[in-house]
């Protein structure tokens, strides 16, 4: 191969690189991340369990798209319901905005439409994620939503 071929095949997969990180650093700005630790201490009023967990929250600005992973164990009783509630502060109780569809099994993964206001509350950490249980019907554990900075 000559060197002036070798140095096009280069630049050339040199550009394409270029591209493809361009491409991903869009779709990144579009994308916020957000995450919750689930615990009992964070019920309110709280409640004494072994149970915890950690959600892996996605929501594309754009679209309104949001996209969920939460994983828990150590529950007292089987999980009976679990969701997002909000808007609510730390310490404060709120209504279901987004349901998670069952059957639970302690990894649930999901994704919904939102509006944007809904956009907003999220990614200003009012809202949170809640399991509830047959031995704590108003919720086992419970993770405030933050965004990832």
């Amino acid at each position: 191969m000559t060197i002036s071929r070798r140095l096009s095949c280069t630049l050339l997969a040199s550009a394409a690189v270029l591209a493809l990180a361009a491409g991903c650093t869009t779709v990144t700005s579009n994308t916020a991340t957000l995450t919750a630790r689930l615990s009992g201490d964070q019920e309110v009023p709280p409640v004494q369990t072994l149970g915890q967990g950690t959600a892996q929250i996605w929501y594309n600005k754009q679209t309104n798209g949001l996209r969920w992973k939460v994983v828990y164990s150590g529950l007292s009783s089987p999980a009976t319901a679990a969701h997002f509630h909000g808007p609510a502060a730390v310490g404060a109780n709120a209504g279901v905005v987004v349901p998670f569809k069952g059957p639970l099994s302690g990894t649930e993964e999901g994704e919904a439409v939102i509006t944007p206001a809904q956009g907003e509350e999220l990614l200003s950490g009012r809202w949170y994620v809640n399991v509830h249980t047959s031995n704590y019907a108003a919720g086992e554990i419970r993770g405030q939503v933050t965004l990832v900075r």
